[in-house]
């Protein structure tokens, strides 16, 4: 059995990371115990809020260090840069009889001795050139850069990001993989979603757009649309959860606020919040469809989440949300929120029974997807792990392997 070594994404601070690795490692545990040892390693500054979830999985086993900590991330990157490895986390993983590292948001070094698989989510930082800052664009492009010159497996979640990542990092071509994510449908039942729809003060008939308050989730999309639909008379609620901060446009909710209020769309778009993960997935159980209008996406939680039940969608038309979602959704330009409004207007939401077979058809086709998504990380680990044994073997007498 290959074990594999994962940290933390980010903690809690990007649910989406959180989130992708708890269903990673859920994934994992469910339909491959018997050929991927996943190890979870967390500083102990970590609360128990933070990994109970994680600690729930029967397959994951847990090693707490203080080399995790938070306050020692950029000393380690200073050493794994410089020095060429982060010597107190490799320690640590070879002491763990670690086969292969997953590499999210963290590089180990490039004279790394364990082979790495570098998850790279999207490259949205080329295409949305104008939301990073000097800074934090070259950190970001430096860090995929360092992967693919240091000879990294890149894992990717679409053939959408595969394109791309083979386009702008050439030498990466040959050592890149598609794992699409998917999830379990969730437990909740048409009634228990309906109470806490209720809980919100939700009507019968509301959209749900689950997404973090950041710039380019283009949440202005919909409230122009909801603009356009009310100087008409018409009426559509949209409620909206999720963090209500983007740490590189530190005003955007607040304008966003403003653009609600100066509409008179508060009772039309409704801001919940960032609520509890079980309420998201009961809203989207309950809700007419799922709305995603982001202006640029990897492989979007939401929308899996909403695929695994059965729930409609309308989405922004990327690249990635057809590959994604394909004839389970309705697409509208991202740029036009008259296209939105038409869609929102001549929607007709499905009645109970038609909800039901679709969730029970959908609950089929995700499971089978569960599946797959983990037997396709287990063939790049299982890559990854070979090329250690290969790249040993060649190493000539005399020569010392580091």
């Amino acid at each position: 059995m290959i074990r594999v070594a994962f940290t933390l994404i980010d903690g809690k601070r990007w649910t989406g990371g959180y989130n992708y690795l708890l269903n990673l490692l859920r994934a994992l545990s469910d339909h491959a115990s018997g050929r991927v040892q996943p190890v979870l390693y967390l500083g102990d500054d970590v609360g128990d809020d933070d990994f109970s979830a994680f600690k729930a999985l029967p397959s994951v086993e847990i090693v707490r260090s203080p080399y995790f900590n938070a306050a020692l991330t950029r000393e380690r990157l200073r050493h794994a840069v410089l020095s060429g490895i982060d010597r107190s986390a490799v320690c640590e993983f070879e002491k763990q009889g670690t086969d292969v590292i997953f590499e999210a948001a963290q590089f180990y070094g490039w004279r790394l001795r364990i082979p790495a698989i570098a998850w790279v989510p999207d490259f949205q930082h080329r295409y949305l050139r104008e939301l990073f800052g000097f800074g934090s664009y070259w950190r970001r492009e430096l860090g995929f850069r360092a992967q693919v010159w240091s000879g990294r497996h890149v894992m990717l979640s679409s053939e959408d990001a595969r394109r791309d990542c083979e386009r702008f990092y050439p030498a990466s071509r040959g050592r890149t993989q598609v794992v699409r994510f998917a999830i379990e449908p969730s437990d909740v039942t048409p009634a228990q979603s309906r109470a806490i729809a209720d809980h919100y003060h939700l009507p019968d008939t509301f959209f749900f757009l689950p997404n973090q308050f950041w710039v380019h989730k283009n949440h202005e999309c919909v409230v122009e649309a909801l603009g356009l639909l009310s100087a008409k008379g018409i009426r559509i609620v949209v409620a909206a959860s999720g963090l209500q901060a983007d740490v590189r446009r530190p005003d955007y909710f607040r304008r966003l606020q403003t653009q609600i209020r100066d509409a008179g769309l508060e009772r039309s778009f409704l801001l919940l919040g960032l609520i509890p993960h079980d309420h998201v997935l009961a809203l989207m159980r309950s809700c007419a469809a799922l709305i995603n209008p982001s202006a640029f996406e990897g492989w979007s939680t939401t929308v899996e989440e909403a695929k695994s039940m059965g729930t409609p969608m309308l989405l922004s038309s990327l690249e990635v949300h057809r590959e994604q979602a394909a004839a389970r959704a309705l697409y509208f330009d991202k740029n036009s929120p008259q296209e939105l409004a038409t869609i929102l207007a001549s929607f007709r939401p499905l009645s109970a029974p038609e909800r039901g077979q679709l969730a029970q058809e959908s609950r089929i086709w995700a499971a089978d997807a569960v599946r797959r998504f983990a037997d396709e990380f287990c063939e790049l680990a299982e890559s990854a792990a070979r090329s250690r044994q290969s790249s040993k073997r060649t190493v000539l007498p005399g020569q010392i392997e580091t």
